[in-house]
């Protein structure tokens, strides 16, 4: 089984002094909901925090998560996801996913997983929406790790992903699942009513 990174790093500013990691969902905050899933995939979980993020500690206390604690995060996603890779152990892929993906589950990080044992020739496995939008979770073969190291600013990987389209397996997922995320407090709100 490869490693799984949970990119939990972000400030939540446009969530007005709450946290959306911390955001109830079913009980449990979110982040730890994001955990419990990637754990139920069967391998190592790690979740990137920066060093200051005290509450998003408290509330993994106890969860077989290993955090990485990563002052790049200061830099924004490039940094984060940069200084998360440099930590993780040598393994022949790492699959990696935002925190904030609240639809996610552990299927479809398992059929992202099957997709990557089927398809070999690929360098990267990525979610896609229902209709093809590209998302979270990625799959990234070691051949692209070294990669990460370059990384800045705060566009994430996409000057790993962007080049390599066509060694790029898309991995179409129920819904948005791969891309829903909730930024606001009104999404929060809004989301919450299509639950009840």
């Amino acid at each position: 089984m490869i490693p799984v990174v949970i990119l939990a790093a972000g400030r939540s500013r446009r969530m007005r002094g709450r946290d959306k990691l911390l955001e109830d969902i079913d009980g449990v905050p979110l982040l730890v909901r994001q955990v419990e899933m990637a754990l139920g995939l069967g391998g190592d979980v790690f979740v990137a925090l920066s060093p200051e993020d005290r509450a998003r500690k408290a509330a993994l206390a106890g969860l077989a998560c290993r955090l990485l604690i990563v002052p790049e995060a200061e830099e924004g996603l490039s940094g984060t996801l940069r200084g998360a890779v440099a930590q993780l152990p040598e393994a022949p892929a790492f699959m990696v996913f935002l925190g904030d993906l609240v639809a996610l589950e552990t299927a479809d990080l398992r059929q992202l997983y099957e997709a990557y044992l089927s398809n070999p020739a690929y360098l990267i496995w990525r979610g896609a929406t229902a209709d093809g939008k590209a998302g979270h979770p990625i799959i990234f073969s070691a051949a692209v790790r070294p990669r990460f190291a370059d990384l800045s600013g705060d566009d994430g990987a996409a000057r790993i992903v962007g080049p390599l389209q066509k060694e790029t397996c898309l991995i179409r997922l129920k819904d948005d699942r791969a891309r829903r995320d909730l930024d606001t407090p009104e999404d929060w709100a809004a989301w919450r009513k299509t639950r009840r």
